[in-house]
């Protein structure tokens, strides 16, 4: 597959993965852990992006716990290129920061936004949905969103509404975060409502120039933190201007905003992508992506160093280096760790992030 030498993927990976708890921790997040193979996250994140970009292209936006850990999984990626926020800022910032630097590198720069978390099963059609996007990307002012065409009224993802064609894509009359369950299942009835799958593409200019208009007080500081890229002053630099930028995400910041000025104006445009996608946003999330690609006996997950199951069914355990017995329960989720042992249910594993809030109030930081 050819490469597009104006193509620079930027990887997020800041965050703390706080529903992946007791597994997840400050230092050791989400993406760093290998929760679908032998891979981390982030390890298969990038080995899918280098057909398209070598890895002098690839840039990451993490925090200064991870960084450390991402420089040891990545070791063929530019140091430099691995950039700690001092403080987090959302997504607004981090990839606002991606477009000034990259603009100095390459004024004609493609920049496609990728979380550092996700699934994709078919990688080669993954490749080809990002070329095409590509395309449209380096046309014009375009800003191209890569959507998931909905199988189930998920309450926790934002939605795209879809409006005309425009080559092989759609354009996009707005965005709704995470619906509640009523407007989930209307979205999906409708049939031109996907998934905002958190992937994007644009010129480096594009952003750049967005920025400027919806975030006028932040956009200056990204610029004057990336013309100090490369010299003596650039940490200082960082850490001075940094948490002086707006706390937004690129979706309240410059996506809705544009798509606010109707479908034919906005220039964002929806491209649907059918490639296997999960973001595996909770142990249950990764219980029905194993379920799914392994169909075990009666839907049990167990990783442990023996196994005993009696009239036990849809249950996720993890427990290395132990004898795992399930008697009688379902849907249940157990992850056990040398200092904590999570008990939750597939239901309500969404809360499992509570847990987390509830050890930084107390303090217990090394249990986080």
């Amino acid at each position: 597959m050819a490469k597009n030498s104006n193509f620079y993927p930027v990887i997020l990976a800041g965050g703390r993965g706080t529903r992946f708890w007791p597994l997840s921790r400050r230092k050791r997040a989400k993406q760093l852990l290998a929760l679908d193979g032998k891979q981390t996250m982030i390890q298969q994140t990038v080995a899918r992006l280098l057909p398209l970009a070598p890895a002098k292209r690839l840039w990451i936006i993490t925090n200064e716990d991870l960084r450390p850990a991402i420089l040891k999984q990545l070791p063929k990626l530019p140091r430099a290129q691995v950039l700690a926020e001092p403080v987090g800022r959302n997504t607004a910032p981090a990839i606002g920061l991606a477009a000034f630097l990259l603009l100095r590198e390459n004024p004609e720069a493609v920049i496609g936004l990728f979380p550092s978390d996700h699934v994709i099963a078919d990688e080669e059609q993954y490749r080809e949905t990002l070329e095409r996007g590509i395309e449209i990307a380096a046309a014009g002012a375009n800003i191209v969103v890569l959507g998931i065409r909905p199988s189930r009224a998920e309450t926790g993802y934002g939605y795209i509404e879809a409006g005309s064609a425009f080559r092989e894509a759609l354009r996009v009359r707005r965005f709704t975060e995470k619906p509640d369950a009523e407007k989930a299942a209307e979205f999906v009835a409708a049939g031109n409502y996907f998934w905002n799958s958190g992937m994007f593409l644009w010129s480096a200019r594009t952003l750049a120039e967005a920025l400027r208009e919806h975030l006028p007080k932040t956009a200056p500081l990204l610029e004057e933190i990336a013309g100090a890229f490369g010299t003596r002053k650039f940490a200082a630099t960082f850490r001075r201007l940094y948490p002086k930028c707006e706390n937004i995400s690129v979706d309240y910041a410059v996506l809705e905003p544009r798509s606010a000025k109707g479908e034919q104006a906005g220039n964002i445009f929806c491209l649907p992508a059918d490639f296997g996608w999960n973001d595996l946003g909770s142990w249950a999330a990764l219980h029905e992506h194993h379920n799914a690609k392994s169909n075990p006996p009666e839907g049990n997950l167990v990783a442990g160093s023996g196994v005993f199951l009696l009239n036990a069914r849809g249950n996720y355990v993890y427990a290395p280096g132990k004898f795992v017995a399930a008697v009688g329960v379902s849907d249940l989720v157990v992850v056990e760790t040398p200092d904590a042992l999570l008990i939750t249910t597939r239901q309500h594993a969404q809360d499992v992030g509570k847990v987390v809030k509830y050890l930084d109030e107390k303090k217990m930081d090394k249990l986080t």
